[in-house]
């Protein structure tokens, strides 16, 4: 019997609900930790970050505009159907984390469990994070959290999958629209998510993955003027400062860049940070 070839895998971007190269042609090499070869992963250029932030916008209006319940079904799904690639994610932490199988299926699970608590908080934050406001006179007084518009993420940069997950999952929660710059190291599991997102009624563009230098794409997009938020979670060896400092010329939401368990941690706050609080008055009838 004659020996079959193996069909290695390509790993593009993930932009707009398509998976194109990187516009400048550009790849680099991901190597396991024993410096063995892996795949080539795309290297995202300037271009492919604007390319994402215009997929992003687009999409903002219909995945804002879905009720919080369709939300919450779209989320869990994602959550399903990773479980059914549960093998597929495990073999690739393994091959560029150099772990052993039982803490890449640890990270596996856990990144399943995190979709799935996220999922839970679609219909249920707006409940804890707005309120009926008291007020004197005949008004009700109406405070609801909102999506702010697209985000950028900088994912956690030592790790393969949670990391990517705990830092996209409370964006979408709330009904905003994400590029994420996965980790440089561990580029393979985000591209293999960005499939399981498009076979996950997850609508183009709401998703939208980079990979390649997080210290070439982060300036550029700090400083974009259609980007709404931006979550500098991963971006601890980066010059943050310089990147707040870009994101306030714009108003941007930002946050710091954190480490360890605290990165990954899932939380309300997370939630809400993408959030911007609308308050309404409406006068009580008179009878």
């Amino acid at each position: 019997m004659s020996k079959r070839l193996t069909v290695p895998k390509t790993y593009k971007l993930a932009i707009g609900g398509a998976f194109p190269r990187s516009e400048s042609g550009r790849t680099y090499e991901v190597t396991s930790p024993s410096g063995e070869f892996l795949a080539n992963a795309a290297l995202a250029s300037r271009k492919d970050a604007r390319d994402a932030v215009k997929a992003a916008r687009a999409a903002v209006k219909g995945w804002s505009g879905a009720t919080a319940y369709n939300r919450g079904q779209v989320l869990y799904r994602i959550a399903e159907v990773l479980e059914g690639r549960r093998a597929q994610f495990v073999q690739e932490i393994v091959d560029q984390e150099g772990v052993t199988a039982a803490v890449a299926g640890a990270q596996v699970d856990e990144a399943i469990d995190r979709w799935v608590w996220y999922a839970g908080w679609c219909d249920k934050f707006a409940q804890v994070a707005g309120n009926a406001n008291p007020v004197s006179g005949p008004y009700f007084n109406i405070s609801v959290p909102e999506p702010t518009g697209v985000a950028v993420i900088i994912a956690p940069q030592d790790s393969a999958l949670l990391g990517l997950v705990s830092s996209v999952a409370p964006a979408l929660v709330a009904g905003n629209t994400v590029v994420v710059i996965a980790s440089e190291k561990f580029p393979l599991s985000a591209i293999s998510f960005a499939e399981v997102l498009a076979t996950s009624d997850v609508p183009g563009g709401v998703v939208n993955v980079l990979t390649g230098s997080p210290a070439e794409m982060a300036p550029w997009l700090a400083s974009h003027q259609d980007v709404n938020a931006l979550d500098l979670v991963g971006a601890d060896d980066l010059d943050w400062v310089d990147l707040q400092q870009r994101a306030a010329e714009t108003l941007k939401r930002v946050t710091s860049p954190e480490r360890g368990a605290s990165a990954t941690a899932p939380a309300l706050s997370r939630i809400t940070f993408f959030t911007e609080t609308k308050t309404v008055w409406h006068t009580k009838s008179m009878i």
